[in-house]
């Protein structure tokens, strides 16, 4: 008889890339096992599309209720299925109500997966009554409850194995049969490129002023891809919006990919999945060696690592100037990733969660 499996996670199936890159990429390969699934999803897809809009203010509220709502109801379907598989938390705010009742009330095997240090304030700036919303204490008790613990990097794990005795790393992963590299593109335009999230633009400050240096002797276009136009003040700056049809197309034309970190816990617990994507298109990159960065980029093999603004800087001259370290760096990158960072290289990791 096939095991039921229950997938709980913030977002729409298909929608968010923390949830797309860190497992349902392997759901298509669950019912060859043995096993089918539901996946329930905090947020409508209605809910999604309007959240970080501006407006809708009562659309937005109702969603979020009627969420709320939804995972109480889900409570009493729970007797059904044999394992829960929870990604980051059931609910974004408040106490882990929904685990709690999963694990020691109804018994069943709860498989959490969490790729960031949501155990920690983000150091960027939350009020106290949103820190106290959050509940972060609540990340350890799932940890506790848990039957198994997947975690993006070993920085996450260390913290997991306090509270678990069953933790595996699961690094973020993309499928490298979609994301390839481009064909040799005849436009002599240089461009340098980041990727992320409106949460993540604040990264870019520090490299700004190295950019406005690098303008002065060198013609090259800032690229950025997310969902909010930082507007940088840059001579040649170009914007896309972050589209899940064109994601692929769109990094392809970035010939040097960055991924600047502040060097504090929060970045520790980042799994490098910008690194990921630029090398997985034979995009070489440079990086701040910050936690799992340094096993993305290996220096002067994959990419460059770099500290100190002057660092950014004679990384990012060094590869503006050499075609061949960029197609070298970018072979070897795309080759690390076949190897580490993709969906057959961690399948049978996956897989293995099921197994008693």
């Amino acid at each position: 008889m096939k095991k039921h499996l229950l997938i709980i996670a913030p977002y729409p199936i298909n929608e968010a890339p923390s949830q797309r890159f860190r497992f349902e990429h392997f759901l298509k390969f669950i019912e060859d096992e043995g096993l089918t699934y539901d996946f329930r999803p905090f947020l409508s897809t209605n809910t999604w599309k309007i959240l970080y809009q501006s407006g809708f203010s009562v659309q937005k509220s109702f969603g979020i209720i009627s969420a709320y709502f939804s995972r109480l109801w889900l409570l009493f379907s729970i007797q059904k299925y044999d394992a829960v598989l929870i990604h980051r938390e059931a609910t974004p705010l408040g106490p882990p109500l929904i685990e709690f009742v999963i694990a020691r009330i109804w018994k069943k095997r709860i498989i959490y997966d969490f790729d960031d240090a949501i155990w920690l304030n983000d150091p960027n700036g939350e009020s106290p009554v949103f820190k106290w919303l959050k509940w972060r204490s609540k990340i350890k008790r799932i940890c506790s409850w848990s039957w198994k613990v997947t975690t993006g990097n070993d920085y996450l794990a260390a913290y997991a194995r306090e509270y678990c005795r069953q933790v595996e790393i699961l690094p973020t992963v993309v499928d490298t049969t979609a994301h390839r590299p481009s064909p040799a593109n005849a436009s002599n335009e240089l461009t340098i490129g980041w990727t992320g999230s409106h949460s993540t633009l604040h990264y870019l400050k520090p490299l700004l002023s190295v950019l406005k240096d690098l303008e002065s002797d060198y013609e090259f276009t800032f690229l950025v891809i997310a969902n909010k136009d930082p507007q940088l003040s840059l001579k040649h700056y170009r914007f896309i919006p972050w589209s899940k049809t064109s994601e692929v197309t769109d990094l392809q034309q970035i010939d040097i990919g960055v991924m600047p970190l502040e060097d504090n816990l929060w970045s520790q617990g980042k799994c490098g999945f910008k690194l990921i994507q630029y090398l997985s298109l034979g995009i070489p990159a440079v990086a701040s060696p910050v936690g799992v960065n340094t096993e993305i980029v290996l220096h002067e093999q994959t990419g460059l690592l770099a500290k100190t603004q002057e660092e950014w800087k004679q990384a990012l001259i060094r590869l503006i100037e050499s075609p061949q370290l960029r197609k070298s760096y970018g072979m070897a990158g795309r080759k690390l990733i076949e190897n580490r960072f993709s969906v057959e290289s961690q399948k049978e990791t996956f897989m293995r969660l099921f197994q008693e």
